[in-house]
C-alpha cells in the first residue's frame, strides 16, 4: 500500500541548566581551582558546539569524581545530540541515581526516551513532570504524542485538544488529533477537528482525506466522495488521494470514473499493487476483459494471491467458456478470502457446466447460508495495521 502521511513534533533544543558551584576562594586549593577550570572549559566547548572537546572534558571531570551528576548529566545531553540515545539514556539514569534534583535532567531523559520510541518509559517521565508543572505546554504535546506513538489514541486526545486550543493556529497538532479520533473510532470528533483546520487552512488536502475515511466509515458514501473530490481539489498530488476516491467510487459500482481515478493513481505510484487490482476489477466489472487481463497478470507476476485477482481472472475465463480454468480460478479465490456467496454461486455454475451437478447443488445449498462480501471501509483500507 502507498506510504501514508505522518506527523512529527517538531523540538528545539533542550539545555540543561548548568549547576553553579563554589570551589571556594581565591586561596583555595590548585586542585580545587584546576576542576574549576575544567569545568569552565567543558560548558564553553558545549556551548560553542565543540562536541569532542566538550565530552573529553566531562569525561575526565566524571572520572575524577565518579559522584558527579553534572558530568554524566551532560555526556547524556552530548550523546542525544549526536543522536546516541542509548547511551544518553544511560548516563541520565546514572547522573537521576546520583541527583535526582538535578533542573531538567529529568526532562532531557524523557526527552531521549521519546526520540527513542521507548514511548511508555516516557510518558512515565512526563507523567511525573506534569504534575509539578499542570500548565507546561510542551509536556502537555509530549504527553499526547507518546500516547499517539504507541497507538494510545483514545488516552492521546484529551492532551492534543489541550494542547491545540493552546495553540489555535498549530495545524499539526490539529492533524494529530484528527488522526487520533479517526483511528479511536470517534468520527463526530473528526469531522469537528476537521471544520477547524478548513478555517485555518482552507487548501488543507490532508484533513478533507481524513474526513472522507471519517465519512465512509459512518456508511455516508456520497459524502465521502465529497471529500475525496475536495482533497484532489486542494492537492492533485495529494497522496492516496486518487486511490481513496477510485476506491470510494469503485464501492457505488461507478466502474468509467473508478477506472479513470485508479490509472491516475498509477501513474503517480506505478508501485501501488492494490490499486492496479482494484483498476483491473473496474474493468471486469464494466466488461472491458482485454484491458483487465494485462493488469491481472502484472499483478499475478508480482507474487499477489488476493481474492478478487482469481475472482476476476475466473470471471474472464468464464465469459471465454474455459469451464475448468474458471472453476480453478473461483475455488482460488475462496482459499484467500472467507467464503461468500457470489463466489460459492460462481463455482456451482462452472460445476453444473462440467456435469457435477450434484456438487453443484450443494455448493448453491451452501451459497444459501453465505452472506454477500461485504468491502472493506476506506479506513480499512488505508490503516490496515491500525
Amino acid at each position: 500500500m502507498a506510504s501514508r502521511a505522518r506527523f512529527r513534533l517538531e523540538q528545539g533544543t533542550l539545555l540543561l541548566a548548568c549547576v553553579l558551584a563554589v570551589f571556594g576562594s581565591a586561596g583555595g586549593s590548585a586542585q580545587s581551582m584546576d576542576a574549576a577550570g575544567l569545568r569552565a572549559n567543558a560548558i564553553a566547548f558545549e556551548q560553542r558546539g565543540e562536541n569532542a572537546e566538550a565530552e573529553q572534558a566531562w569525561r575526565t571531570i566524571a572520572e575524577t569524581d565518579p559522584r558527579n551528576a553534572e558530568a554524566l548529566a551532560h555526556l547524556g545531553l552530548l550523546e542525544a545530540r549526536q543522536n546516541r540515545l542509548e547511551n544518553a539514556i544511560g548516563f541520565y539514569r546514572r547522573a537521576i541515581a546520583l541527583n535526582p534534583e538535578l533542573p531538567g535532567l529529568q526532562m532531557n531523559l524523557g526527552l531521549a526516551l521519546f526520540k527513542g520510541a521507548q514511548f511508555p518509559n516516557a510518558i512515565k517521565v512526563f507523567s511525573a513532570e506534569i504534575e509539578k508543572h499542570p500548565d507546561d505546554q510542551r509536556l502537555t504535546i509530549l504527553l499526547g504524542m507518546a500516547h499517539y506513538g504507541m497507538k494510545d489514541y483514545f488516552v492521546a486526545i484529551p492532551y492534543l485538544r489541550r494542547a491545540a486550543n493552546h495553540d489555535p493556529q498549530n495545524l499539526t497538532l490539529r492533524m494529530a488529533l484528527a488522526r487520533s479520533c479517526l483511528l479511536s473510532k470517534q468520527y463526530g470528533c473528526v469531522m469537528d477537528v476537521h471544520r477547524e483546520i478548513k478555517l485555518l487552512k482552507p487548501e488543507a488536502a490532508s484533513a478533507d482525506m481524513l474526513a472522507a475515511e471519517a465519512l465512509d466509515a459512518q456508511l455516508d458514501h456520497d459524502g465521502a466522495v465529497e471529500q475525496a473530490r475536495a482533497a484532489l481539489q486542494a492537492n492533485p498530488d495529494e497522496i492516496n488521494a486518487h486511490f481513496a476516491l477510485a476506491y470510494l467510487l469503485w464501492k457505488k459500482g461507478e466502474w468509467a470514473e473508478a477506472v479513470r481515478e485508479f490509472k491516475a493513481e498509477l501513474e503517480r505510484y506505478p508501485e501501488n499493487t492494490e490499486a492496479r487490482i482494484y483498476l483491473a476489477d473496474s474493468q471486469v466489472q464494466g466488461g472491458d476483459f482485454a484491458a483487465a487481463l494485462p493488469e491481472l497478470q502484472k499483478v499475478v507476476a508480482s507474487g499477489s494471491s488476493e481474492a478478487l485477482i482469481h475472482l476476476d481472472l475466473g470471471i474472464i475465463a468464464a465469459k471465454q467458456g474455459h469451464t475448468e480454468d474458471a472453476f480453478r480460478e473461483f475455488s482460488a479465490a475462496t482459499k484467500n478470502a472467507s467464503a461468500n456467496a457470489e463466489i460459492s454461486l460462481r463455482i456451482a455454475k462452472q460445476l453444473e457446466l462440467l456435469g457435477r451437478t450434484e456438487e453443484s447443488r450443494l455448493e448453491r445449498e451452501r451459497a444459501n447460508r453465505l452472506l454477500q462480501p461485504e468491502y472493506p471501509s476506506l479506513l480499512d483500507i488505508l490503516e490496515p495495521s491500525q
